[in-house]
């Protein structure tokens, strides 16, 4: 999973480079406040994205000594920064750029033609073909991203995609994919504002649109910090908690469960606490048979003479604990073995067994001997 993640990382990052460098280029040719914005935008998109990659190498460490659980969270932590961090700052110097532009709309007159090459070229054609080749970039880039999130979707059994936005568990993908979203929708934003400025001669368009564009950067600041704020408070994961009440309401030896918490570390790792109580008619099904073969196994050990009512007694006390126990560690085990079938994310399960519920048999003799 986390492998795509980063391919879609890889692609926005030199995409984004790319298009920074010639929306800066037009912008500075064409004195569009636009498409500045967009520059802006672009600059802070590869700048979020490279702390994005950051936190996928640096979140990708195994557990060790200091971090028990691994280095997961630590990707969050990057996202949030690059989230709240630069597209903040990028959303303020879009504003300011925008409000520096409205002030110096009778100051500076734009350029009617730019010498590209030897050739004189009127500004709004220079836009064109930058925000062309910006909308197939980006476009392709976008694409990259939406058919990892669908695959991610299909395997999580989802069909609702804003739904899935909202609940999905890999924060750095949604970013790669939002932010595209973003930048293909401020392509369009700024090609708007510079035709209706060519069009009607009125250079508030552009820069009305290049605000819009500015606090574009600014919700996705505050709605991917939110996603990842999620991801660093001790969030549950309720799908693992859904799968572990399923399979303890169709175990034959569990009687009930209570108090059932998890904590999702990253998106592939997730610890799962519960408590539960075994039936005791199952549990104490065929112990007898279990005692008595372990008790045999411990006397077999001891020298004939050696042998006395002390050991005896030792021996079978040894054998009940020991019987007891191995028939809750595997009842643990197939409780872990089938939540992590069903949740892969699932990579600690601590059970406590609280005891064993009281058989009504207990209030009928005849039928507790039956």
């Amino acid at each position: 999973m986390a492998q795509g993640s980063k391919k879609a990382v890889l692609y926005a990052i030199c995409v984004n480079a790319i298009v920074t460098v010639l929306k800066g280029m037009a912008a500075l040719a064409t004195h569009s406040a636009a498409m500045m914005n967009e520059a802006v935008h672009s600059l802070m998109d590869t700048l979020n994205q490279v702390f994005l990659l950051v936190g996928l190498i640096r979140g990708g460490k195994p557990a060790d000594r200091e971090y028990a659980f691994g280095h997961g969270q630590k990707k969050y932590l990057w996202n949030l920064w690059s989230a709240i961090g630069l597209f903040s700052i990028g959303c303020g110097l879009g504003l300011a750029h925008a409000w520096h532009a409205y002030h110096q709309l009778h100051v500076f007159e734009r350029p009617t033609s730019v010498a590209v090459l030897g050739l004189d070229i009127a500004p709004i054609w220079i836009s064109a073909v930058v925000l062309a080749i910006a909308l197939v970039l980006e476009g392709y880039v976008l694409l990259v991203a939406a058919k990892e999130f669908a695959l991610r979707m299909r395997a999580a059994g989802r069909k609702n995609p804003f739904r899935y936005l909202r609940e999905a568990d890999d924060p750095t993908l949604l970013a790669v994919l939002l932010e595209d979203t973003i930048a293909v929708t401020g392509v369009i934003l700024a090609a708007t504002g510079i035709a209706m400025t060519q069009v009607t001669g009125n250079k508030l368009w552009d820069i009305g649109f290049s605000v819009i564009i500015a606090a574009m950067l600014g919700v996705t600041a505050i709605f991917l910090g939110m996603i990842n704020m999620r991801f660093l408070t001790s969030i549950r994961d309720q799908e693992a908690e859904r799968a572990f009440k399923d399979i303890c309401s169709t175990h034959p030896e569990i009687e009930r469960y209570h108090d059932i918490r998890s904590v999702i570390v990253d998106e592939t790792h997730t610890v799962v606490v519960a408590e539960v109580e075994v039936r005791e008619e199952r549990l104490v099904g065929d112990l007898r048979v279990r005692i008595d073969a372990h008790e045999r196994a411990l006397l077999a050990r001891v020298p004939e003479e050696r042998l006395n009512d002390r050991v005896r007694e030792y021996a079978e006390t040894r054998a009940v604990v020991q019987a007891t126990l191995e028939r809750t560690e595997r009842i643990v085990d197939e409780l872990e073995a089938e939540l992590k079938e069903r949740c892969p994310q699932v990579f600690h399960l601590t059970v406590e067994v609280e005891g064993i519920a009281p058989s009504s048999k207990l209030d009928d003799p005849e039928a507790l001997l039956s």
